[in-house]
C-alpha cells in the first residue's frame, strides 16, 4: 500500500472527479446517474502495512511513494488509518525499542482492525521465532489488548486469535464477521457497510435463488441470503471459504451452499463441460436462479463467466475496477440494461474506486 496524498480540503473535488469518470465510462450504456456514497475524510482505513526503517538504533514506521523504494517517509501516525491503529502505533514502537526479542530482524508490521474495535497485529521477521519471542509477544498482546501473529519463513505463531471480529449493520440487522489474518477484507468499513445496504436494496425481496461468484468471507453473502430462497456461492481461497462457513454458522444463515470452486470452474460445471468432485451431492439443476451476484477481482469477469451471467434475469455487479466493469457490460449490453449504478469511495485520495451496477434483462 503506497502513501495516499492526504488532503481533506480536496476530498469533495476528488470525489466529483471520480463520479464524472464513472459516468463517462457508463455513458455508452445509457446508465442512470450514479448514486455516490462518500467516505469519512480520515481514520477510514481498517488495514495498514508498514515497512520498518532503521536509523541508528531506532526503527521507524515507513512507507514509500510509488516507484521510489529508497527514500522512506517516516511516520509517527497515519491519519487515514483507523483510530485504533493510530492508538496502537506508539506503544508497539516503544515495545520493540525496549525488547531485543521483538526487534531483532523485524522488518514489517501489519495492522488489521474493525469498526467493532477488534485488532490484530502481524510482525514479520527475517529470522526464526523462538520461545523468547513468544514470551515477549504474549506480554505485548496483553498490554495492547490485541492478538499478535508472528511470521517468518515457514513459520507462523499466533498469540490470541488469527482473525478479528467485525459487526456490520444492514437494513437494521447486525451481522458478525470473522476476518482472517492474511485474507482479503474490505479496507473501508464505513463504506463497506454502505455497499452492503445498497446491494441489499438493489437485489430486493425475491422468491427464487441467487448464484454468487467470488464470495470471499461471505461479506455480501450474509445479508443477500436473507433476500432469496437459496444461495449457491463459490470462492476459490480456502482461507476465505473457511471464514465464510464460520460466518454463516455464527449468524444462523442456513440457506447457503458454499463450494470451493473458481468462477471459471463453476461456469464449466453449469455448462456441463466437466464434473467436479466438490459438487458431488449438489443438484445444480434443482436451483431456480433468478439473480447472480458478482464481485470479481480487478481483472473483472473472464469472457466465459461474463457470458454465463447473461442467462440471469438480474446481474448485481460490484467492481473495484471501473474499466473492466465497462468491458464486461459491453459484452452484456445487448441483453441487459443498467437500471441502477453507484460509486462507493472505498479509497479516498487515490484514483481507485468501487462501483456497483444492477443490470436487468431487456
Amino acid at each position: 500500500m503506497s502513501l495516499p496524498h492526504f488532503d481533506p480540503s480536496h476530498y469533495d473535488t476528488q470525489l466529483a472527479g471520480k463520479k464524472a469518470r464513472l459516468a463517462e465510462l457508463l455513458a455508452p450504456f445509457a446508465a442512470p446517474e450514479p448514486a455516490v456514497f462518500d467516505s469519512p475524510r480520515e481514520h477510514y482505513r481498517l488495514r495498514a502495512e508498514f515497512r520498518l526503517w532503521r536509523e541508528g538504533e531506532e526503527r521507524h514506521y515507513a512507507m514509500f511513494d510509488p516507484g521510489d523504494k529508497r527514500q522512506p517517509i517516516l511516520l509517527d501516525d497515519f491519519p487515514i488509518a483507523s483510530e485504533r491503529i493510530n492508538r496502537l502505533m506508539p506503544p508497539l514502537k516503544a515495545a520493540w525499542q525496549n525488547s531485543a526479542a521483538l526487534a531483532f530482524k523485524l522488518f514489517q508490521v501489519e495492522f488489521l482492525t474493525t469498526l467493532a474495535g477488534d485488532a490484530l497485529i502481524t510482525l514479520c521477521y527475517h529470522r526464526p521465532l523462538d520461545a523468547l519471542w513468544q514470551t515477549a509477544a504474549e506480554q505485548l498482546a496483553a498490554e495492547l489488548g490485541a492478538s499478535i501473529v508472528g511470521r517468518s519463513r515457514g513459520q507462523r505463531i499466533v498469540v490470541g486469535r488469527d482473525y478479528v471480529e467485525e459487526e456490520l449493520e444492514v437494513a437494521g440487522r447486525r451481522f458478525r464477521y470473522r476476518q482472517p489474518e492474511g485474507a482479503f477484507t474490505q479496507p473501508n468499513g464505513v463504506v463497506c457497510q454502505k455497499m452492503l445496504n445498497w446491494a441489499f436494496e438493489a437485489l430486493g425481496e425475491r422468491d427464487d435463488d441467487l448464484l454468487e461468484l467470488y464470495c470471499g468471507n461471505g461479506n455480501f453473502t450474509l445479508p443477500l441470503a436473507t433476500r432469496v430462497r437459496r444461495v449457491l456461492a463459490t470462492e476459490i481461497s480456502k482461507t476465505s471459504v473457511n471464514a465464510a462457513l464460520a460466518n454463516l454458522d455464527d449468524n444462523g444463515v442456513d440457506n447457503v451452499t458454499l463450494v470451493r470452486l473458481s468462477a471459471e470452474e463453476l461456469t464449466q460445471a453449469l455448462n456441463e463441460v466437466r464434473p467436479f468432485r466438490r459438487l458431488a451431492g449438489i443438484d445444480l439443476k434443482g436451483y431456480d436462479f433468478g439473480s447472480v451476484f458478482v464481485d470479481p477481482p480487478r481483472a473483472g469477469m473472464d469472457p466465459d463467466t461474463c457470458e454465463l451471467t447473461r442467462r440471469f434475469e438480474r446481474i448485481l455487479y460490484i467492481s473495484c475496477n471501473p474499466e473492466t466493469l465497462a468491458a464486461n457490460i459491453a459484452q452484456l449490453h445487448d441483453s441487459h440494461r443498467i437500471v441502477r449504478c453507484a460509486l462507493f469511495d472505498q479509497f479516498p485520495y487515490t484514483h481507485h474506486m468501487e462501483s456497483g451496477v444492477l443490470l436487468e434483462r431487456r
